[in-house]
This record gives C-alpha cells, structure tokens and sequence, in this order.
C-alpha cells in the first residue's frame, strides 16, 4: 500500500513539473520575442540621429549657440520656442550661416512646460520621433524633467544638448513644480500656468 502512494505522489510530482516546464516554456516564447522587440528600439534609439532641434527661449546665449550647432547639422530644421524678437532671431541664424528655411519661430509659450507642450503634437504630426534639446547647463535639468513627461507622452525622444553658463542650478523645487504640471497637462491637457513662480518666470 505504501508503495502504491509512494508511486502515485511521485506520478503526480512528475506530472506537476511536466506541466510547470511547459507553462515556463510558453512564457519564455511569448517575452523573448518582447525582449528582442524592446532591445531593438533601444539600439535603434541609440543609433537614430534626431530629425530636429528644439531651442528654449530664455536667453540669447541658446540661440547664438543653437546657431552654431545648426551649422555642425545641416539637414534639420531648428525650433525656437519663445525666443527673442523674429528680426533678431533671423539675424543670429543669418549670420551664422544658417538658411532661414530651416528656422521655425513659435511664440505661443509663456514658460518652460509650455515650451514643450505648445510643440509637442507639432513634431508628431511631422513624424519627429527625436530631437536635440538645447538650453541652458543651469535649467537642463529642470527642462529635460518636462521633456520626459510631454515628449515622451507623444512618443518622441530627445538629446540634451547644454549650452554653458556662469549660473548656479536652479532650485529642485522649480523642477518638481513643473513636472507636475506636465503631468497634469499629459492627464488633463492643462498645463497649470496659472501656479505661482518660482523665481525668474522661465
């Protein structure tokens, strides 16, 4: 009798590792796929130069040096957003060599989180899927905490491009403020522009 459920318990361990070895087994064809599928986009991402460059306003520094940059990339069209006045703007791309065609003016941001979002379904229309991101070394931080969110909500990437400067880092506070509201604009399409300032309106 003791044989007899010694047998049948190892019967029934064998047939519970059986069926655990093919249900392992049915899973690992289904997520290796996924796994070459995410690893591919990675490289790919990698590899994929950007097809734009966004320039955010705020200072006069990032256009001359997106001026500069622009020449290093000749075959992308440049994006300032909020920037300086349009006859000036169109000097600094001028002089530096740079064909007007290329320069696209938008004045609809007030600030950084509309930087972005004023943009955003723009370069998705064109099929922008990344970008050169250029500001300044002190506010990147806080812009590329925005970009993440806003960018990233409409499936575009971007690499930071820093443009040099004497200032300090701006408060973290300034970051974690906007990048609430650029959550609250992924979730609700208000951008919160409305909340107080933190310091110089950027």
């Amino acid at each position: 009798m003791n044989r007899r459920k010694s047998r049948s318990r190892s019967a029934n361990n064998a047939r519970k590792t059986s069926a655990f070895a093919a249900m392992s087994f049915q899973c690992f064809m289904v997520v290796l796929p996924l796994l070459f599928l995410l690893g591919y986009k990675e490289i790919k991402s990698r590899f994929e130069p950007p097809q734009a460059i966004l320039v955010l306003g705020g200072s006069t520094k990032r256009e001359k040096f997106a001026a500069q940059f622009a020449r290093k990339h000749p075959d992308i069209p440049i994006w300032v957003s909020g920037g300086t006045p349009k006859d000036y703007a169109e000097g600094v791309f001028t002089d530096a060599g740079v064909d007007l065609n290329r320069l696209y003016l938008d004045y609809r941001a007030v600030d950084t989180v509309t930087n972005f979002t004023t943009l955003v379904d723009k370069f998705q229309s064109q099929g922008i899927s990344k970008i050169y991101l250029v500001t300044s070394d002190y506010h990147m931080r806080r812009a590329k905490i925005i970009g993440s969110i806003v960018l990233g909500s409409r499936g575009v990437e971007f690499q930071p491009v820093s443009v040099p400067s004497d200032e300090s880092p701006e408060p973290v506070e300034k970051a974690i403020r906007d990048g609430a509201r650029a959550l609250l604009w992924v979730t609700t399409g208000r951008t919160g522009a409305s909340l107080p300032s933190l310091g110089r309106k950027e």
